[in-house]
């Protein structure tokens, strides 16, 4: 009389539910890009100029900031005496 009814499946659904996974991805046919020597060689004379403006830039930075201390200490050295 007060017996409960269990129902006919025990294990309740899960919480979550697997989505499918999607096949593999269909590889696209990609066009044959052929790199010409004068492209390369571009490419690295290009490389070398930035580098070397890069390289530029920071001696001249550097010199600037070495002549503003010296420039500075001589100033403060002028207004001493």
């Amino acid at each position: 009389m007060f017996l409960p009814k269990y129902p006919d499946n025990p294990t309740p659904p899960p919480a979550y539910s697997h989505a499918p996974t999607d096949p593999a991805p269909v590889r696209r046919a990609v066009p044959q890009i052929s790199i010409s020597t004068g492209a390369v060689a571009a490419v690295l004379a290009g490389g070398v100029v930035l580098t070397a403006l890069l390289a530029a830039v920071a001696v001249t930075a550097i010199s600037v900031a070495i002549a503003a201390v010296v420039l500075r200490s001589m100033l403060r050295d002028q207004h001493r005496r």
